[in-house]
């Protein structure tokens, strides 16, 4: 049976029974958004190492009617912390970037916190940065000459730069939005550019991604979508929250095609060499032998029997001999306004990118819907 799907799942993303694809993509998507009361979602297909499928459903703003299309612009929430790893990847290519250095060399403005603290380890979230509540985040004040000083990524180091390391750096993966500001701003030093611009010019433009940018308050950005968050069961605008000083970790935005673009280019190998991806992609272990799911900005997923589960998690193989085991690679976000997705499977150069306006939105349910879709015989 299981290699019976298993080729199925091969045709389908290779081109075969487009029309049916298609309408089961739909189907289930549609079905997802009225189960889980998402009010927009857009969806991104890529089979054979293109993209093959884009669309929008429900509402960009639902009180004024305005459909989610193919130009509404969503959150990429924590996907960006993959736009930071490739910057960061790209330099370590170029011998600007030492993946084993000490941090401090680049952003000396970090307090030295008696431990070195490594590039390859806030890639991995292995290097002890506090997150939001996992310890205490102590803000550095300071007087801006500039309305919006956190624009400049070495500024947004002041938003945690004097709280003390969860854990000793290299001990534990400890998942952290800071870390990856960290590191912004060390690919700023190491790029001699502004971090954006680096985003900009080596990830955006040779991809054609025509919208991606930062989701900065100040500037209007045509065609952003509300949010929307569940109260007392009822569905309610959310907050319009200033997302500014975590750029490297969750500050960017773009439409549907942008974010697929993103993961065809991926596929094709566009970015970095293939022996990068592979060491990104590879999930590592701790200093004290533990595996986890994440590599070096990629978290990795096997979709086994209908369900995503963590590369950490994996059951034995002869539990997996007989059940549809896919392995997946990518990233996901969640933030105010936005729910993310972006999974790719390279042996089958098959990606899905999925944006929702809705915090409550269970966004691993629908890429396994959509997955199970897929793999349904027809």
């Amino acid at each position: 049976m299981r290699s019976i799907c298993f080729a199925l799942f091969l045709y389908l993303i290779s081109g075969g029974l487009a029309a049916s694809l298609s309408k089961r993509i739909d189907e289930a998507a549609k079905s997802e958004m009225k189960r889980q009361q998402i009010v927009g979602l857009a969806v991104g297909i890529i089979q054979g190492g293109r993209i093959s499928y884009l669309k929008g459903y429900g509402w960009a703003d639902r009180e004024n009617r305005v459909p989610v299309t193919r130009k509404t612009m969503f959150r990429w929430a924590s996907i960006s912390k993959s736009l930071t790893a490739l910057s960061a990847m790209q330099l370590w290519e170029k011998d600007q970037l030492k993946l084993d250095g000490d941090v401090r060399q680049y952003v000396p403005e970090f307090p030295d916190k008696g431990q070195r603290i490594t590039p390859r380890q806030l890639l991995s979230h292995q290097g002890g940065i506090v997150h939001y509540s996992n310890g205490p985040v102590v803000v550095t004040l300071h007087q801006y000459d500039q309305p919006n000083p956190f624009e400049n990524v070495l500024f947004a180091l002041d938003t945690f730069k004097s709280s003390p390391l969860v854990n000793a750096p290299g001990e534990k993966y400890a998942y952290t939005t800071h870390g990856f500001i960290l590191l912004s701003a060390a690919v700023e030093r190491a790029g001699e550019q502004k971090f954006a611009h680096q985003v900009r010019d080596r990830i955006a433009k040779p991809l054609g991604m025509e919208t991606l940018q930062p989701d900065y308050q100040w500037i209007d950005i045509p065609n952003r979508t509300i949010g929307y968050r569940k109260r007392q069961n009822k569905i309610v605008v959310s907050s319009n929250t200033d997302v500014s000083w975590k750029l490297g970790g969750g500050g960017y935005i773009s439409n549907i095609d942008d974010l697929a673009k993103l993961g065809e280019g991926l596929l094709k190998g566009k970015l970095v060499k293939p022996e990068t991806l592979k060491l990104m992609w590879t999930p590592r272990k701790t200093s004290t032998g533990k595996q986890t799911s994440y590599g070096l900005g990629f978290r990795q997923w096997n979709y086994v029997d209908g369900q995503l589960q963590g590369a950490s998690t994996n059951s034995p193989e002869s539990e997996l001999k007989d059940k549809i085991t896919i392995q997946l690679i990518g990233h996901s976000g969640s933030q105010e306004k936005t729910k993310t997705l972006l999974a790719l499977g390279p042996s089958q150069k098959f990606g899905m990118v999925l944006m929702a306006n809705s915090e409550h939105t269970k966004i691993y349910e629908i890429a396994e819907a959509l997955l199970k879709a897929m793999l349904q015989e027809p």
